[in-house]
């Protein structure tokens, strides 16, 4: 995305500037925002989402450390069930498509196409949530708790966080959309603030594809 989306300096400012009579502080706040061509906020998330992939890279390769050494069932075989994985992480993949649909939405200035495209969003990251809920509680209800074995801790754990991440997402999400409705975000920003929040969605969607294949789908392959 272009840098003037990060700041859309106040026609004054921009005026004065061309007569040489301005304070500069149109300028300024372009720079302030602004490093190497990148809006700043979009620069802070992209270091969030390297931070999180070695945080969720260590949680799989624990997992894979692990794999294979619990002591005490049920073991993965005993419990995943792939056709109702299979459904929620469709939806998460669709999830990404809107997103996608969102963000295309802003940048062609239709706020209202947005607004129906981060609910849609929305409504799909909350399915998810709610189908990992339901396979936790089938999971608890065969015997696998977290502190069952090690299976049970390593797989938790890692699917837990994605799911903690994926709410926060959602929430994320809605907030926006509602303040769209409202038109209480400052429209020149609201192009990368729609932008920003895609890249983290995008982000747990690809978190999931790694989780799915490499821990579910390799206990029905191998």
């Amino acid at each position: 995305m272009s840098a003037d989306l990060a700041v859309v300096p106040a026609p004054d400012h921009a005026h004065a500037a061309d007569h040489g009579h301005g304070d500069g502080h149109g300028d300024h706040a372009v720079v302030e925002n602004n490093f190497m061509g990148m809006p700043n906020i979009k620069l802070a998330m992209w270091a969030f989402l390297g931070s999180e992939c070695m945080f969720f890279g260590s949680l799989v390769g624990t997992y894979f450390f692990y794999r294979g050494k619990a002591l005490a069932g049920p073991l993965p075989g005993d419990v995943f069930d792939l056709t109702i994985t299979s459904i929620s992480t469709f939806l998460l993949l669709m999830s990404s498509l809107t997103m996608a649909l969102a963000v295309d939405a802003i940048k062609q200035r239709k706020p209202d196409t947005t607004r129906k495209f981060l609910f849609l969003t929305a409504l799909l990251g909350a399915t998810f949530v709610g189908f990992q809920v339901y396979e936790f509680a089938h999971f608890v209800d065969k015997g696998l708790k977290l502190s069952t074995s090690l299976f049970g801790s390593t797989f938790y754990v890692m699917t837990g966080f994605h799911g903690g991440h994926v709410t926060v997402g959602v929430i994320w999400l809605t907030i926006v959309a509602v303040l769209i409705g409202k038109g209480k975000l400052n429209t020149g920003r609201l192009p990368i603030n729609v932008e920003v929040a895609g890249l983290y969605w995008h982000f747990v969607d690809i978190v999931w594809i790694v989780i799915f294949t490499f821990v579910y789908l390799l206990e029905f392959i191998r």
